[in-house]
């Protein structure tokens, strides 16, 4: 036995950790706030070669289809919205001190603003929260609650004028962290969005399974190039 097998956490370690982690979870919204007010970030993902990764894609996207707007449902704490170019933006977030990092990141950029997000409390009839791009990133696998994963999908769907685009991972795996469930989210907008075919999926920057991958929405009319 080497010392690499030593240290090397054992299966029932690891089921133990886990099982204190979920005793301890009080759902997906409590849990990104509790993260964000203990000064926490919104994860690797937001940061090094996966947020570059993202950046360029999103970028290149808005710049080939003259994109005007984007709104995007999570923005975390701002950090994957440094590396973004765009003309007009909102972002929304669950949680308060999120909100709070991104409003003193950006305080002195006008073609920026934020909001807090409750689903249960966001009716948006009249279409105020819209934009040409409605973004998700790193959001749809950290929705643990069916209902919640209903709501947001719908308001996520509902924001994008012209397009939609999610980037995350679309199928479902086992073992993973209370804050995590991993869906197959495309099965979810082709019942409930028809009119919203799925016209580009690029691969994601990380290659290993289970990865997460860009998935580009559009209207009927608009067709991705």
């Amino acid at each position: 036995m080497t010392v690499k097998d030593l240290l090397r956490p054992l299966p029932g370690v690891r089921r133990l950790s886990l099982l204190r982690q979920r005793l301890g979870f009080r759902g997906s919204a409590p849990y990104w706030e509790q993260n964000y007010a203990r000064g926490g970030t919104s994860g690797p993902g937001s940061y090094g070669i996966l947020a570059d990764g993202k950046a360029a894609f999103l970028n290149r996207f808005v710049h080939e289809r003259d994109v005007c707007s984007v709104i995007e449902f999570g923005c975390g704490d701002g950090h994957q919205l440094s590396l973004a170019e765009y003309p007009r933006y909102v972002g929304l977030d669950v949680s308060r001190s999120a909100i709070g990092l991104c409003q003193r990141r950006f305080a002195g950029d006008a073609t920026k603003s934020f909001f807090l997000y409750d689903g249960a409390c966001f009716v948006d009839r009249t279409g105020v929260f819209t934009a040409d791009l409605a973004v998700s990133l790193d959001v749809i696998y950290h929705l643990t609650e069916d209902q919640v994963f209903e709501t947001y999908m719908e308001h996520l769907f509902a924001a994008g004028g012209r397009f939609v685009v999610i980037y995350a991972t679309n199928t479902e795996m086992r073992g993973t962290a209370p804050h995590v469930r991993h869906r197959r989210f495309t099965d979810w907008v082709d019942v409930h969005c028809p009119q919203r075919p799925l016209g580009q999926v690029a691969p994601g920057t990380n290659a290993v399974p289970g990865r997460a991958d860009f998935f580009a929405y559009q209207r009927i009319s608009q067709a991705v190039r």
